[in-house]
């Protein structure tokens, strides 16, 4: 009986081992196939979401400073761009915002802000040949808090505040896009509307809206261009310039809008960031001598901080 036992239980094992042998050279030969993926099974990417903060902080403080100065100052300056593009066969669908925040805070002069924009852009596409696209457009530029101007340290006179002014622009047109980061969009008929928002704004007709009134329509051209580019590694330009003409009142006085941003990302998200902003309205008349008359506005800024790219 032991031997009976002894030569099924090796009989056992020889089938067993044979079986183990053979599953695995036909698994072997299987893995050396190349595996075709089923059309239905896969997924087209038609979004293409993303977006990059900027961050820049500094501090000053003095004591017995004999060359003179704030005993302390703080800045802090916030930058966020979110994106959404959208891209299927013949149709594009294009989608960003811009916020931009900034405040200083001295002994002297307290605390005033120095940068504020919101800026949405939402552009849908029919492609009508290589790079060229019918294009509709939705604009939204405003800011978020109040915006003051200080004749002198102990006096400030209420400049702007939230949807005062706001631009809303809606335009058909087309839009050549040559590569994924430039973008020029032209509209020979656009619809302009001005919003101001504010009792105390609206009660002086500030930014061409007919005083007590709260909103201007224009009807006009637009051109706007947009590019967002890495010009070498770690070294990004953004930049967006829009110009609007206004047929119903002195069309040849171009509005322009330009923003302009360059960063390098220095070590491990650390950047170092300089920018310039140009506005020209030529509804805004609060400038010159008399503070009638419009002029070209400039904003320019350098700061080093943190930026991370989502």
């Amino acid at each position: 009986m032991q031997k009976l036992a002894l030569a099924l239980s090796f009989l056992l094992i020889t089938v067993t081992s044979t079986a183990q042998d053979k599953t695995i050279q036909e698994l072997r030969k299987e893995s050396g196939k190349t595996v075709s993926k089923d059309q239905n099974d896969t997924l087209v990417k038609t979004w293409k979401l993303g977006g990059m903060f900027n961050g820049t902080v500094g501090q000053t403080s003095l004591s017995n400073w004999a060359a003179g100065g704030d005993q302390f100052s703080f800045n802090a300056n916030g930058i966020l761009n979110l994106f959404a593009f959208y891209k299927k066969g013949v149709h594009s669908w294009d989608n960003s915002i811009d916020m931009e925040l900034g405040y200083i805070n001295s002994t002297s002069l307290g605390t005033r802000k120095t940068n504020d924009r919101m800026d949405l852009v939402s552009k849908y596409g029919c492609q009508l040949f290589d790079h060229m696209y019918l294009t509709g457009l939705f604009n939204f530029r405003s800011q978020f808090t109040d915006g003051f101007t200080y004749p002198n340290d102990t006096t400030k006179i209420k400049q702007s505040t939230f949807f005062a002014p706001a631009y809303v622009i809606v335009a058909l047109g087309m839009d050549w896009k040559p590569s994924p980061t430039f973008s020029l969009f032209l509209s020979p008929i656009t619809t302009r509307w001005v919003i101001v928002k504010d009792d105390e704004l609206s009660a002086k007709g500030a930014y061409g809206v007919d005083t007590g009134r709260t909103s201007r329509n224009e009807i006009g051209a637009y051109l706007s261009a947009t590019c967002n580019r890495e010009i070498i590694k770690n070294l990004t330009y953004k930049g967006k310039l829009d110009l609007f003409s206004n047929y119903k009142h002195n069309p040849q006085n171009i509005d322009l809008f330009m923003s302009n941003l360059i960063s390098m990302n220095v070590y491990k998200g650390f950047s170092f960031s300089i920018g310039a902003d140009f506005i020209y309205d030529d509804d805004v008349k609060t400038f010159g001598k008399d503070k009638n008359a419009p002029r070209l506005q400039v904003r320019q800024f350098i700061g080093v901080g943190y930026q991370r790219k989502f």
